[in-house]
């Protein structure tokens, strides 16, 4: 089965299940339009599609491995982010929310950004402010990816990032609600399940950061470019980049050593805002 062949047999699949498209799509985190697209042959699915498609449709483990592997046929594939504004970024959000929900391991590399599960709401609204939402839609996506935070309570998933120190000190707010979104990431550190490292500004390092990126289950890379969001499926790609992570989180800090970081951070900028 190739991928302009996955259409029609998603079709065919859920017209033998007798489950309704609506159905389908709304477990799928999806429009019925773009399910409709899908089977119908106008929209190649992507991997993250073909997969909730099939867990909506509840098939055999069987199944599932068949359709996803002629799913990974094209190893890499991008989204622009124009796409991504006419679907709407609340309804990304969404997306991503299902996927965390279904996955058990994320690891994620950040050399610009605080990561989306662990910032504040002012902070994410600095950051999505940018990509000119109105504001009704800056609202919603703000309340999603906040949203989104409940997976870091849930005790049976493992979530690690590294994150490096020039990121901490990116003037993205003002001095206290910095020190407000570093408070943040120290408090959820010590949750059991999660795991924040931070790559010191005065430790050697033989490496070079790159990009952002997120591993999960050793079976997916999601990669933000300037233009576009790109998934990566191939096995031989997804081990390059777990090697990438594995070698800065050894160099990392963790724990209690994470924690006095971040609080040496913060007070900088509560002085700053005492002095300012």
């Amino acid at each position: 089965m190739n991928r302009t062949e996955l259409g029609s047999a998603l079709r065919a699949l859920r017209r033998a299940s007798g489950k309704e498209a609506k159905a389908v799509a709304r477990s799928a985190v999806m429009s019925t339009a773009k399910l409709s697209k899908i089977e119908n042959g106008h929209v190649a699915p992507g991997v993250v599609d073909v997969e909730r498609i099939l867990t909506a449709l509840e098939v055999s483990e069987r199944v599932k491995a068949e359709y996803m592997a002629a799913a990974r046929a094209q190893a890499t594939e991008a989204t622009a982010w124009r796409l991504v504004r006419r679907m709407g970024f609340h309804r990304k959000q969404e997306e991503i929310r299902a996927l965390e929900a279904s996955m058990g391991l994320l690891r994620l590399f950040q050399p610009s950004l605080v990561p989306g599960l662990l910032q504040t709401p002012e902070y994410a609204r600095a950051v999505l402010r940018g990509k000119g939402l109105s504001e009704d839609r800056l609202a919603r996506t703000v309340g999603a990816r906040i949203e989104r935070q409940q997976v870091l309570y849930d005790a049976d998933k493992q979530l690690r990032f590294v994150i490096t120190e020039p990121v901490l000190r990116w003037r993205i707010l003002p001095p206290a609600m910095m020190a407000g979104q570093l408070d943040r990431i120290a408090s959820v550190s010590r949750l059991p399940n999660v795991d924040v490292r931070i790559v010191p500004l005065d430790r050697p390092q033989t490496d070079v950061p790159g990009h952002s990126f997120v591993i999960r289950d050793d079976r997916m890379v999601t990669v933000e470019t300037t233009h576009a969001e790109v998934v990566v499926t191939d096995p031989r790609d997804v081990a390059l980049y777990v090697d990438k992570y594995e070698r800065f989180a050894s160099v990392a800090t963790v724990g209690d050593a994470t924690r006095a970081r971040l609080a040496e951070i913060r007070d900088g900028f509560l002085r700053e805002r005492e002095t300012g």
